[in-house]
């Protein structure tokens, strides 16, 4: 899309992803739209939540004469009175802006904030979600949510053969209590009673609220330390060769819209066995590309990795049909339909 005119955009989120793991949608954004010919501002990058927000602000003043349209994330929680703060003051200075609704919490908060969210959906020129899931969740409030899907840089994830599929077991997300990382230890004393082999590896950054340390006393607990393998957080380039090296990606979140994770793991020609929470029935068909099983259910987690381990020609099946799955989800048509979103809102102001 270089032959496109020239446009500057200001995108709004958090900009943390440097510290290692998953980027942002927002940070993904701002490595490919300038390679269209555009012009992109951010903020923020500040990593205390006041100073972000303060910083936020002040972008959205300071750079007023130099973008013509913003892009606001938004989330539940704090980061949506922020996104409320910030939408306020684009529309003081003129701006219009895009929103894209995150986060498998939205739906339980915009119950209990009807009003405000409705308001703030109706007060852009368009809203976007990575999320069939919350599209479907939002779609009272706002009948025209645009879906644009969360992209995968797909040749840098390359599936291998796993044949047969063996007790490598991979968990990759940040360790804080809604994504359930101790469900990941509960399950496995079942499958390493059949398989003393097994191996599980768990990497992501510790987010804090004790998950982490909670995981680590758990797999004391239940006799399978020896079994697991804490990572840490790894930078996004390393995810590909870190899933490449499992055969089976578990992913026990308790809230979820749509996890890159499993993309990425899809991609890699993982099995994915993971909860069926929010969104995950909306990415992963069940018995098809992935097993999706009850949340808070070590036995069912267990169950699927062991019938996977069990019947080779499933594992197979699943692997190749998450493969196929992930290669819709290609960053080049998607970053091209933000660019063209961008410049049309841009165009409805001018």
């Amino acid at each position: 899309m270089t032959s496109a005119p020239p446009l500057s955009v200001l995108l709004v989120g958090n900009f943390l992803g440097a510290g290692g793991g998953s980027r942002s949608i927002c940070e993904e954004l701002a490595l490919r739209l300038p390679r269209t010919n555009c012009t992109v501002w951010t903020t923020s990058a500040k990593k205390g939540r006041l100073m972000r927000l303060a910083d936020m602000l002040t972008t959205v003043w300071r750079r007023r004469r130099q973008y013509g349209v913003a892009q606001v994330d938004v989330f539940s929680g704090k980061a949506f009175f922020w996104a409320e703060a910030v939408c306020a003051e684009l529309a003081l200075v003129g701006k219009p802006y895009i929103l894209s609704l995150h986060g498998g919490n939205l739906p339980a908060f915009a119950e209990r904030r009807r009003t405000r969210v409705r308001r703030l959906l109706r007060s852009a020129t368009a809203v976007t979600t990575p999320s069939r899931y919350l599209q479907k969740s939002f779609s009272e409030h706002l009948d025209d949510i645009r879906f644009i899907p969360n992209g995968l840089d797909l040749p840098t994830y390359q599936p291998r053969e796993r044949t047969p599929v063996g007790p490598r077991l991979v968990w990759i997300r940040a360790f804080h209590s809604i994504y359930n990382p101790s469900l990941a230890i509960e399950m496995l004393p079942r499958v390493a009673a059949r398989y003393p082999n097994v191996h599980l590896t768990m990497i992501g950054p510790d987010k804090g609220d004790g998950s982490l340390q909670a995981a680590e006393r758990r797999a004391a607990a239940l006799g399978v330390r020896q079994h697991v393998e804490f990572r840490g957080g790894v930078p996004k380039r390393d995810v590909p060769q870190m899933l490449r090296t499992g055969d089976i990606f578990l992913n026990s979140t308790n809230v979820d819209s749509a996890p890159v994770t499993v993309l990425e793991a899809m991609a890699c020609g993982l099995c994915v066995v993971t909860t069926n929470v929010g969104g995950l029935p909306y990415l992963a068909d069940h018995e098809r590309d992935a097993l999706l099983v009850p949340p808070n259910d070590p036995a069912a987690m267990s169950d699927a990795v062991l019938r996977l381990l069990g019947d080779p020609a499933l594992a197979d099946r699943l692997s190749r049909s998450a493969r196929s799955k992930a290669e819709r989800f290609d960053w080049t048509p998607i970053v091209d339909d933000w660019r063209a979103l961008l410049a049309s809102t841009a165009a409805k102001a001018s």
